[in-house]
């Protein structure tokens, strides 16, 4: 079932990387989905009464081709939900201790990438901060990963404040400034 798989996920990306120290961030990010299971039964049933009605409708009146073309469109619609359905698997996790931070992006396939940083070197930045369509990345000695693409402005501005307050502190605690 799709809990079942949502734990086995988490087991296998826990595995990935084993954090030392207190984690200052352990952030899952995931895009919001405003319909539920029962939300899209609903509603595709709704459609489908609908158009099954309306092509009912034209058969009645001697037009019986338009009735499966009514059939194409629940179909599309259903597709169209399913696949904004697959895109919501997606998960970002963030971990930020002071001896690492490591991101982990899981796609809508189930593929992995991972990413580590040194904390001290990483840098955080908020491109286009003013626009609709800012973008939170993470650099350091060459690499570069976008995080949070799928959430809201707003969100984006969150977790880019978040991220640069804990790296801000992590940086002027006495036990890291030996790194420098």
């Amino acid at each position: 079932s799709r809990r079942t798989a949502e734990i086995d996920l988490a087991a296998r990306v826990g595995r990935r990387f084993a954090m030392r120290g207190p984690l200052l961030i352990d952030a899952e990010l995931r895009p919001h989905r405003s319909l539920g299971r029962a939300g899209f039964l609903a509603l595709m049933g709704s459609v489908a009464l609908a158009s099954f009605g309306a092509g009912l409708a034209f058969a009645l009146a001697g037009a019986w081709p338009v009735l499966g073309f009514f059939g194409i469109d629940v179909a599309l619609i259903w597709l169209a939900f399913h696949l904004n359905e697959r895109g919501g698997r997606a998960v970002e996790r963030l971990r930020l201790s002071p001896e690492r931070c490591d991101v982990e992006r899981i796609g809508p396939t189930g593929r992995i990438e991972c990413w580590s940083f040194q904390p001290f070197w990483l840098r955080v930045a908020l491109e286009a901060p003013d626009e609709r369509h800012c973008r939170v990345t993470l650099s350091s000695r060459g690499t570069r990963v976008s995080v949070g693409a799928f959430l809201t402005p707003e969100e984006r501005r969150a977790l880019y404040r978040t991220l640069r307050e804990a790296l801000d502190g992590l940086r002027s605690s006495p036990s890291t400034s030996r790194m420098s």
